[in-house]
């Protein structure tokens, strides 16, 4: 049997000047507000040929309404998870066997009235909010909870 490829992908994690960090509650995945497995960084694939910075702008545009962003720093590794046997169903899961991503550090610019989760006609995320880097792996489902967790001490110097 053949293993299905990897999808690439771009994740944010954008800082407010407080040092906090965006999560979205997934649209599809509505759950309480202190239940993990909902709440994630904003994160999406890779257009053929796409610099990989101008994918994790557009993505934040499309995600959460606002690319108010400047980029502070990039993880110097693709970090990579493999999608769940729950998860085989979905469409990209018959032809990823999980995605490899490469992720940024961004400060927000804006104000938070830019943040849009209503912008795109079909909405990634139902609500979103400001959390402490140090909170991120307990939001996460397990299956990106070691990501998360390299994440938090990759940008720890972003965090409040």
């Amino acid at each position: 049997m053949t293993l299905l490829p990897y999808r690439a992908n771009v994740g944010a994690l954008l800082f407010n000047p407080a040092g906090q960090v965006l999560v979205a509650r997934r649209a599809d995945m509505p759950n309480a507000e202190g239940a993990a497995g909902g709440w994630q960084l904003p994160q999406g694939g890779i257009d053929d040929g796409e610099d990989l910075r101008r994918a994790v702008l557009r993505e934040l545009a499309e995600e959460i309404g606002t690319d108010r962003a400047e980029i502070l720093a990039e993880h110097p590794e693709w970090l990579s998870y493999d999608f769940p046997p729950e998860l085989q169903a979905m469409r990209i899961a018959r032809k990823y066997r999980g995605q490899r991503q490469k992720w940024f550090a961004l400060r927000f610019t804006g104000r938070d009235a830019d943040i849009r989760l209503d912008a795109d006609p079909h909405p990634e995320f139902d609500a979103w909010r400001w959390a402490r880097l140090v909170e991120l792996p307990g939001l996460a489902v397990s299956f990106k909870r070691a990501i998360y967790e390299d994440l938090v001490r990759e940008f720890a110097r972003f965090g409040g």
